[in-house]
């Protein structure tokens, strides 16, 4: 039997992912990943002192582990804090302080769950790894390819664009041609311990907690100025790390007596002035750009050519949006496309082939013809 390392979080996806590699007759292992210890990352910021709670990651250590023994496999738990630390959390605060909106869970993937995890598995001579993804893979002699999963509304591909083919060519995607209802079901049937467990939301490391009160204890916030693009001043910001554009609420506006009803929205940032850009009208013209420059270009298999259109998504569970490329030099790639709201510096843009995912890359500048946003 071929042996597999399963990351078992300790949510439904994962455990039914347990359950149909056991079915399908693997060497089952599940290991659960420790990627946040809050005691130890705030000593090595030198404040021991910060306000900062415990990721509830005991939690579904236990229910990984009462999975784990309803099946009657062997769990392995391993940490991951310092992998973490250097390659997901600090690239998430260089990026806020930057003014720019990063995904983190993209960078989990790259450096934690397709590396340090896989190097693991490795060492407990494990012939595949396997995650909970909504994501699909098909292997071939010398190569393998990324698919969307089946289930459209869950479909996890976009935070899998930074995988290799090494990393590739040694996964399995259990559930990828499941629906969530069909997962749903499948653990209900077989009396899984997570199986009406809630879903998790948002970053690990964060949790269920307040975002702005979590990243107020890791880099500093700098009030400034909210203006109009015309810099007439409407109020303050509590720094530019809290917005992300096209971003509505939280913004305090309203009842202005020189301007109608129209809702505002955030449409840039100008980090020199340290001032909020807002606009009114949720198509504001402001929000809208037709081509973006990304970094660290990452192609799965297939290379990118500039005479053909590709799918494209900016941002998660977005639909396609039909894009061509040109490449640069250093690792870079200029896309076009149709006028589209509120792309994102910081996010990737992500490019498909039909069903195939072939890889992403980040959003370094936006313009809307030769106008740079001021993003």
């Amino acid at each position: 039997m071929k042996k597999v390392i399963l990351g078992l979080s300790g949510g439904v996806d994962s455990s039914v992912a347990m359950l149909v590699l056991k079915e399908q007759g693997y060497n089952v292992e599940g290991l659960f990943m420790r990627n946040w210890d809050s005691a130890l990352n705030n000593d090595i910021l030198g404040n021991p002192e910060l306000n900062d709670d415990v990721c509830p990651q005991e939690k579904d250590y236990q229910d990984a582990k009462a999975v784990a023994e309803h099946l009657n496999l062997p769990l392995l738990r391993v940490d991951f804090i310092k992998e973490y630390w250097d390659n997901v959390f600090s690239y998430f605060l260089d990026e806020y302080k930057k003014g720019r909106t990063p995904n983190p869970d993209i960078m989990c993937n790259k450096y934690i769950k397709f590396d340090a995890f896989l190097k693991v598995a490795l060492e407990h001579n494990a012939d595949y790894i396997a995650m909970g993804h909504y994501a699909r893979v098909k292997h071939f002699k010398d190569h393998s390819i990324l698919l969307r999963g089946v289930d459209s509304n869950k479909d996890q591909t976009y935070f899998l664009c930074m995988l290799n083919q090494a990393q590739l060519q040694k996964t399995l995607f259990p559930i990828g041609d499941l629906l969530k209802s069909d997962v749903r079901r499948i653990a209900l049937e077989n009396n899984i311990p997570t199986a009406k467990k809630k879903d998790s939301t948002g970053i690990c490391f964060i949790g269920e907690r307040h975002f702005k009160e979590f990243l107020q204890n890791y880099l500093p916030a700098k009030p400034g100025n909210m203006v109009t693009l015309d810099h007439k001043i409407l109020g303050k910001h509590d720094g530019l790390m809290y917005y992300t554009i096209g971003q509505r609420k939280g913004l305090g506006i309203g009842g202005l007596n020189e301007y109608d009803n129209d809702a505002w929205f955030v449409v840039g940032k100008n980090l020199k002035t340290n001032e909020l850009l807002v606009g009114q009208g949720y198509n504001n013209p402001y929000l809208m750009s037709n081509r973006l420059i990304a970094t660290d270009l990452n192609l799965i298999y297939d290379d990118l050519e500039e005479n053909k259109t590709y799918g494209a998504k900016f941002r998660y569970r977005q639909q396609d949006v039909p894009v061509t490329v040109k490449k640069l030099t250093n690792n870079k790639v200029e896309v076009y496309y149709e006028p589209t709201r509120a792309v994102t510096p910081g996010q990737a843009v992500v490019f498909y082939d039909g069903e195939v995912c072939l890889g992403g890359a980040i959003i370094d500048k936006v313009y809307m013809n030769d106008e740079e946003r001021m993003y």
